[in-house]
């Protein structure tokens, strides 16, 4: 009799602009943990789905796609600003990607796998998780990282940090937190406890 895989325990990783949270998913994968990188296989399958983008040209007009490519800075142009076309190209992405992640996942054989996203808390995706990671910094300390990375102006930052959940919010629904305010090699030894304290719970 062929024994039955083992339901592999879900940690989700998230984190806002510039916390971080993509430098510890990468150091757990480093650990040899299986890590769903959301935002990034959301950004692949805008131009993988043939369903998934015809329905976004339906819903944000042809110039959604330049090339064959999905045209970030003008869909981003679009929903910054309209969070009412924001949430229903979520509600065309998000399940795409949800299945994208089920698959992923049933391919695993870990005892542990994690699941990196930014909106782990805003969509629910929490209640889906045996226990949840959020990497946070200080507001500052945040923008700065992205000006550096995307040569964004300090407002620029400031008002993509505005639209998203509170850090406040964030930690109190969190069951782990890292602080990222400091260098790289505090962020690994920050990584490396909380996997130990994760592996004894």
């Amino acid at each position: 009799m062929m024994e039955e895989k083992r339901k592999a325990k879900l940690i989700g990783i998230t984190g806002g602009i510039g916390s971080g949270k993509s430098s510890v998913a990468r150091m757990i994968q480093e650990r040899g943990y299986p890590v769903f990188y959301s935002d990034d296989r959301a950004k692949n399958i805008v131009n993988e789905d043939l369903i998934l983008m015809q329905n976004i040209k339906n819903l944000l007009g042809e110039k959604a796609y330049q090339d064959g490519e999905y045209n970030r800075k003008y869909v981003a142009d679009l929903v910054f600003n309209d969070s009412k076309l924001l949430e229903q190209l979520n509600h065309l992405i998000h399940p795409a990607v949800a299945l994208d992640f089920e698959n992923w996942t049933n391919a695993q054989d870990s005892e542990f796998i994690f699941k990196e996203t930014a909106l782990l808390f805003e969509l629910g995706l929490n209640k889906d998780c045996f226990k949840s990671l959020l990497v946070t910094a200080d507001d500052n300390t945040r923008i700065k990282r992205v000006m550096d990375r995307d040569g964004k102006t300090y407002r620029e930052v400031e008002k993509v940090i505005e639209k998203q959940m509170s850090e406040r919010e964030k930690i109190k629904k969190a069951d782990f937190v890292i602080y990222n305010n400091s260098d790289f090699d505090d962020l690994a030894i920050a990584t490396n406890e909380f996997l130990e304290k994760l592996i004894s719970v």
